[in-house]
């Protein structure tokens, strides 16, 4: 018989076997087909190391669905699954046997959208969206506040729907111009409570630690295999299969183009769209292991509000290694090859991308 979590914990077992699935870990960074090259090969360890972090906050730390805390297990320097780096990301566990009230302040941020989501968002990648509400069918009072009850019974006013297996609240909230624009201000407690956690037991640091090295494990060779299927279609945008990304806990309003990259010391990939009436739309450049490239020091990504257009409102990006001197250079920050991403969000139409790869020499 297996031993109990108290016995576990109290043998060290629990966390003997979160170290050992944390050292397993490592043979997706070295893996067949991985980058072998140094930079590619440090970007994977760190990547592991940022997965760790999430994992702990989110199993751990901020756990506990009778007294839920939004955090941000995904920002400048902890990355998941092409992360966008318009977006302000913020997560709660949640729990479908309980009700929920979320207070907030709209202020000025461009888009926000709320979701509840089962179980295995960016570890088995096979979750299922239970609830959505976007920011723009809000009831919102005239001073910019407003609530949102989360429940599996449909409620009036302002209703984000649960199940009874839904385990995460998911927020997204996507600028357009990041030096002007205030995320909106939430707060999530649980309907009914009195606002104080679970007492911390064996079982919970057994459960977490368990699920932190399982997300550990789980996302890195998740997203890692994306990465080598995206090597079919090199320097190309083909649209991704929506129901992958929805299982992974993509946006139902977003219209996803994964791709990988990869270039000479000489050649740029360039890319034109016709971009359709939407919320927003963008591109951007990640590492091998699908991560934003460092979006605080480098342009690696352009949206709807900082292209530069073409009379016709075309929009041309270009990829490269160096500064061209045309409009929408997307630089590579010491980067050969990644994964990469287009985004229209809200829109009716999803016209394709184009994509060519030129001498860098070529495109005066």
């Amino acid at each position: 018989m297996a031993d109990s979590p108290r016995e576990r914990i109290a043998s060290g077992k629990s966390w003997e076997d979160f170290c050992d699935t944390l050292k397993s870990a490592g043979q997706t960074i070295i893996a067949e087909g991985s980058p072998e090259d140094a930079l590619d090969r440090a970007e994977g360890f760190r990547y592991l190391s940022r997965l760790v972090r999430a994992g702990l906050e989110t199993f751990l730390e901020y756990s506990d669905p009778f007294a839920p805390v939004l955090h941000r297990p995904i920002h400048e320097t902890a990355k998941i699954g092409a992360d966008n780096p318009d977006n302000y990301y913020q997560h709660a566990s949640i729990s479908g046997d309980y009700e929920y009230r979320i207070r907030g302040q709209r202020n000025t941020i461009h888009y926000l959208d709320f979701a509840t989501q089962t179980g295995g968002v960016a570890t088995s990648g096979d979750s299922r969206q239970s609830g959505h509400l976007e920011g723009a069918d809000l009831e919102i009072s005239s001073d910019g506040s407003f609530e949102i009850v989360l429940s599996c019974r449909e409620q009036p006013g302002n209703w984000l729907a649960m199940e009874p297996d839904t385990t995460a609240l998911i927020v997204r909230q996507t600028y357009l111009d990041r030096k002007t624009e205030t995320p909106a201000e939430l707060m999530i407690e649980r309907i009914g409570g009195d606002g104080l956690p679970t007492p911390l037991t064996a079982e919970k640091i057994d459960s977490g630690l368990a699920q932190a090295a399982g997300l550990v494990v789980a996302c890195s060779a998740l997203f890692s295999g994306w990465a080598q299927g995206f090597r079919k279609h090199v320097n190309e945008l083909p649209e991704f299969d929506t129901a992958i990304s929805m299982g992974a806990g993509g946006d139902p309003n977003i219209c996803y183009y994964h791709s990988y990259w990869e270039l000479g010391p000489e050649e740029a990939l360039v890319i034109d769209a016709d971009p359709p009436e939407c919320s927003s739309w963008n591109f951007q450049l990640d590492n091998h292991w699908m991560e934003s490239l460092d979006y605080r020091y480098f342009r690696i990504s352009v949206n709807k509000h900082t292209a530069v257009y073409g009379e016709d409102g075309s929009v041309r990006i270009v990829v490269a290694h160096r500064d061209p001197g045309v409009a929408n250079w997307i630089e590579t920050a010491g980067h050969a090859r990644g994964t990469m991403c287009f985004r229209w969000i809200g829109a009716a139409e999803h016209p394709q991308p184009r994509t060519r790869v030129m001498k860098v020499s070529e495109l005066a």
